[in-house]
């Protein structure tokens, strides 16, 4: 394929062996050309602006500005861009974060080669990319992201260990109500009793357990 009609891509990862084998790899492609490496998000986003991509390889965690937050601001300045977040991280806020920030594609860097190369082709064409598993972490997030404040300070003093008549009394509110919006939760987290409800909650990011001395 002629290099005018090949996908330009950018990688930026803060690890430089990642990124050489990354381009290492992209580059046996005949349809893909490597126009840039960042070593951080805020030299992708200057990549970004200086070079003619088609698609950006952002990994999650970097210094300075990470991918999440590179990502936002490249859409800001491209919304057309085609971004994928690559991360060793399988967390539905993650998920959920980056889509939410303008990114196409989500893949996990334990996936096969021909996985992010058929999700790099994929962006290209305008289409999305995320395994079976990341959507329903997404699916899930955006079901716990439809609760409500009153619903997130009971799951709260759930995580905490207190009972319905503890809730009641703490948030000046009928024990029935609790009940309530118990019953809410656990419909809205997919989940079917409060130990499930609290541990979803705690693995989403959704509350934190206070510590005590």
């Amino acid at each position: 394929m002629a290099e005018e009609n090949a996908i330009r891509c950018l990688i930026a990862d803060d690890h430089a062996m990642v990124r050489d084998c990354f381009a290492a790899i992209l580059s046996q492609e005949e349809d893909m050309l490597v126009v840039g490496k960042a070593s951080n998000g805020r030299e992708a986003v200057e990549l970004f602006r200086r070079c003619q991509l088609h698609v950006a390889i952002l990994d999650l965690r970097m210094p300075e500005m990470d991918g999440i937050e590179a990502t936002r601001a490249i859409c800001k300045e491209f919304p057309q861009a085609h971004i994928i977040i690559l991360s060793t991280y399988d967390h539905g806020e993650s998920v959920y974060q980056a889509v939410r920030a303008g990114a196409r594609g989500y893949l996990l860097k334990g996936a096969s080669w021909d996985s992010l190369l058929d999700g790099i082709r994929t962006v290209h064409r305008g289409r999305m990319i995320l395994s079976a598993e990341l959507n329903g972490l997404l699916a899930q997030h955006l079901s716990a992201d439809k609760l409500t404040p009153r619903e997130r300070d009971v799951l709260n003093e759930m995580a905490q260990g207190h009972t319905n008549q503890e809730i009641a009394r703490g948030l000046s509110i009928a024990e029935s109500t609790v009940k309530t919006h118990i019953s809410n939760i656990l419909g809205k987290l997919q989940v079917h009793d409060r130990t499930q409800a609290v541990v979803a909650a705690l693995d989403r990011g959704l509350v934190r357990l206070s510590v005590t001395s």
